[in-house]
């Protein structure tokens, strides 16, 4: 048998790295342990077409009471084609390029810091921005009715893009712990919400924490959940 050659011994490992960026998280948890401009992380979406619908969900615990990022999608063109901002505990704030639209909700008194789990999603046919927050509904408002959304994306999670992989603010950038995070380019109807909020898998998602492909930059630790699903291991 002959010694391999330098080159087969690079496509194998090129090709072992290939598996090895798809990770199965279910359980895990990204931890974005303090305020910083470089702490992220960076997901692969095999986005082929431009979008003319979406859904992102996603779970998150913070202690933060200022604005933050949780969900940055650039483009070169526009780099808030997609964004999901908090600015403050009971707003959120959708940007789809310039324009947003911003979800106020009702103050909680008394209320304990927990895992919050949102899905947002938007079509272009009717322009309607949709906002769950723990499978529960907010009413629907309108963004952007018969545009597309370019796939040539970065995304990231815990820090805003002002540029195309770049222009991270500190003062914007996430502290706390991220999971389950999952996009589709459809809109899901409130059964699919109830079975992700649930933890299950549903197909043809564009990013599946399942099988995420994603790439840590600065500070950011992934660690075993400390909190198990509530609805336990799902499929």
């Amino acid at each position: 048998m002959k010694n391999p050659t330098p080159a087969s011994l690079l496509l194998l490992l090129i090709s072992f790295s290939g598996v090895l960026s798809e990770t199965n998280l279910q359980q895990k948890v990204f931890v974005f342990p303090e305020e910083s401009d470089s702490a992220m992380v960076v997901v692969q979406a095999s986005i082929q077409e431009p979008l003319t619908s979406f859904t992102v969900c996603l779970r998150y615990y913070t202690l933060l009471t200022r604005e933050y990022s949780l969900f940055s999608y650039a483009t070169k063109e526009q780099f808030n084609q997609i964004l999901v901002l908090k600015p403050s505990p009971n707003q959120y704030r959708i940007y789809l390029g310039t324009v947003f639209v911003t979800f106020i909700l009702p103050e909680k008194k008394d209320s304990k810091p927990g895992w919050e789990h949102i899905c947002v999603s938007w079509e272009s046919a009717t322009g309607l921005v949709e906002l769950w927050l723990d499978g529960e509904p907010l009413p629907r408002m309108g963004l952007l009715k018969s545009q597309c959304i370019n796939p040539e994306a970065n995304i990231v999670l815990g820090q805003d893009q002002d540029s195309f992989g770049g222009g991270f603010d500190a003062s914007q950038s996430f502290v706390g712990e991220m999971k389950d995070v999952y996009m589709w380019k459809r809109v899901l109807n409130a059964d699919e919400v109830g079975l992700v909020l649930s933890d299950y898998v549903l197909s043809d998602s564009l990013i599946n924490w399942r099988a995420l492909n994603y790439d840590i930059k600065g500070y950011v630790v992934l660690q075993p959940s400390q909190t198990p699903s509530p609805y336990g291991v799902q499929s």
